[in-house]
């Protein structure tokens, strides 16, 4: 091979000096340099490999640090930043000192929003269009990138509808890869596999000009169209679906061919109506194992490529494996129960379960907003709906939970992956809010697990309850191992469970009301502070709505101070619900100290170091729990043996 190019690009303009026939060894370059750097650290692959000339192309073209680059589904930006100024930030991707995995103006200029959910890029985009037409700077071109099905969500629709009255330069770029985060669903995935099919370029053109004529200002499209020469103007599509919202739409065009894509948008730069480019691409491109499996290797973990293949490097029992199970057998026991997921049947491990009840599982796509609801008329029907997705991604159907599923008593049953911190996606996908949100609507009931038997433990009480909507969280992370008991007693609305007492023959010294996982980190804490001599009791909380408040009003009053831990922001989540607990009941609230996430961005980064950095650890526990005794002047306490036995774990 000649001398490496990807090493020179520093900036766009290194990228803009190469010759068009250097550009093919360039995108081999970036590929091998997002592999081998996924296979170490994990993150976001396929997608990535996928736009690898699209990118090159736009920024071969537009000036982005003038122009405007939107990207939606921010996980498609690896070759972006590595164009921009940032390959010595790819050796740590995903950690604090690294790269972030998704687009991050805090690491450059290029990034003009902090992004990771579907279907935005198009409205930001509109409005940045009408902003720099009204500030008399529409010399910016501006530029969304979307894909990876993400054009299917309805915020997208809405800005193409809102698009299509822009009299001005907007380019809508689909890169039409045929997958989401799995393969896509609905009657828009079936229209882009017919699309791809069916459509020939040279067949178009005799009709484009007639299409053209139909748009608004007429008497301005024939002097633009004129404009529109060779390859473009018989590609211009007049029954493409998205024709219909304004845009003129070009294509499906080859997205991996970059002298064709550069040609295209040197055409299309200035072309002063919205306009859309359908770009066909491959997930996964460069690399077998990757294309041949573009959902096992959407972001998978660290994976080593050898003689036999690719092996991805074993890990613990995740939450994620442990709640598929579980499904299963709930699925085996009762067969009104449904499994659905937008768009995250990896993800949330309904894959595994669609696997054994293929006619009582679904993936919507990415819609959560119309799932929610579907899920709303499957409750009213009488199914027992099972809603697996990410927290997240739940706040994006928060409406449809207050109007079709709370406001109508119906038992909707959201099951929340990935609540608390995430790690290496960072904030853009933290689970710090799912508490605040769903407490607020009357008859809604907040669970999380601790572990995986209460997690089926849980899903068995929401199975069995029908008086109103549930909702359960769990992170990401591996379920422990040993659990703390491999037996739980059965979920009893608004109970908490004793996990651990120093002495049952005496009042504790302190309480802990931890919520989820905490429960673990609480319990290093408190066995650590035992052996310093101090009388301890650790409660697993098991719901946040409603609270255990008898528990909680027995504490208080015989004078025990009580930590609450959670790992969701502090502001409207479990320590906050116990504080109004009290102020109901008109008692003292000094006795409580609250731990929880602190109101601030946490970025990338292990989960373990983004609970540390909140002080959510073990070690940060136990160091907050000693200050708390300490500045009570609580004393550790000498008891006989005899007065010192354990409490049984979930007496």
């Amino acid at each position: 091979m000649s001398d490496a190019l990807l090493a020179t690009i520093q900036s766009p303009a290194d990228l803009r000096e190469l010759d068009v026939d250097k550009l093919p060894q360039l995108a081999e370059e970036i590929r091998h340099a997002i592999c081998d750097q996924v296979a170490r650290s994990g993150g976001h692959l396929t997608p990535n490999l996928g736009v690898v000339e699209l990118t090159i192309a736009l920024h071969y073209v537009f000036d982005f640090a003038h122009d405007r680059l939107l990207f939606d589904v921010g996980h498609q930006c690896y070759p972006h930043k590595l164009l921009t100024g940032r390959q010595h930030l790819l050796r740590k991707l995903r950690s604090r000192e690294g790269m972030a995995g998704f687009p991050e103006p805090r690491e450059s200029n290029y990034d003009l929003f902090s992004v990771g959910h579907a279907g935005t890029s198009i409205s930001t985009a509109v409005g940045m269009a009408r902003a720099d037409s009204i500030l008399a700077t529409q010399d910016r071109r501006v530029v969304s990138l979307i894909g990876d099905a993400s054009i299917v969500n309805g915020v997208a629709l809405e800005g193409l509808n809102n698009a299509g009255t822009l009299k001005r330069q907007f380019l809508v770029v689909l890169n039409d890869n045929g997958m989401s985060i799995a393969k896509p669903q609905g009657a828009m995935a079936q229209y882009f596999d017919r699309i791809r099919i069916s459509h020939t370029f040279g067949d178009l053109k005799a009709r484009a000009k007639q299409v053209l004529s139909h748009l608004p200002h007429a008497e301005t499209v024939e002097k633009l169209y004129a404009r529109l020469t060779g390859a473009l103007h018989a590609a211009v599509h007049p029954e493409h679906i998205f024709s219909g919202f304004g845009l003129v739409c070009v294509g499906p065009i080859d997205g991996h061919d970059i002298s064709g894509l550069i040609k295209m948008f040197e055409q299309v730069k200035d072309f002063e109506r919205p306009l859309l480019i359908h770009c066909k691409t491959i997930k996964g491109k460069g690399f077998d194992f990757a294309s041949g499996d573009p959902t096992t290797f959407h972001s998978p973990k660290p994976f080593v490529r050898n003689g036999r293949g690719v092996e991805l490097k074993e890990g613990g029992r995740s939450f994620t494996t442990a709640y598929a199970d579980a499904m299963i057998e709930l699925m085996q026991k009762d067969n009104k129960v449904f499994a659905i997921t937008a768009a995250m049947p990896d993800g949330t491990g309904l894959a595994k379960v669609m696997q054994s009840f293929p006619e009582r599982t679904l993936d919507t796509g990415i819609c959560e907003s119309h799932t929610m609801d579907m899920c709303a008329g499957m409750a009213k029907a009488g199914l027992k709906p099972f809603f697996a997705v990410y927290s997240t991604f739940s706040q994006r159907a928060l409406d449809q939970v207050f109007q079709e599923v709370a406001l109508q008593g119906l038992p909707v049953r959201v099951c929340m992956d990935r609540a608390g911190f995430v790690g290496g996606d960072g904030a853009v996908h933290h689970g710090f809010m799912d508490i605040a949100m769903f407490k607020t609507m009357p008859g809604n009931v907040l669970l999380a697990a601790s572990d995986e038997p209460n997690l089926k433990a849980g899903l068995e009480f929401m199975r069995q309850y029908n008086d109103g909507p549930s909702f359960i969280r769990y992170p990401r992370d591996n379920v422990a191992n040993p659990s703390l008991h491999p037996q739980v007693p059965p979920f009893e609305l608004g109970k908490a469970c004793l996990v651990h007492a120093t002495t049952t023959q005496q009042k504790p010294q302190l309480a802990i009301l931890a919520y989820g996982t905490q429960v673990y980190a609480a319990y290093e804490a408190v066995r650590k502070l035992e052996q310093q001599g101090f009388n301890m009791a650790l409660y697993d909380a098991r719901f946040a709505k409603p609270i255990d408040m008898q528990l909680v009003s027995q504490l208080i009053t015989d004078s025990v101070p009580l930590v609450t831990i959670e790992d969701h922001m502090l502001l409207g989540g479990f320590g906050a619900t116990v504080l109004e607990g009290l102020n109901e009941l008109q008692l003292p609230t000094h006795l409580v100290y609250r731990m929880g996430m602190p109101q601030k961005w946490v970025y990338q980064d292990s989960r373990q170091n983004q609970l540390a950095e909140v002080g959510l650890d073990a070690q940060s526990i136990t160091q907050r729990l000693l200050d708390i005794l300490q500045q009570r002047t609580i004393r550790p306490q000498t008891m006989s043996p005899a007065k010192t036995p354990h409490a049984n774990l979930y007496s």
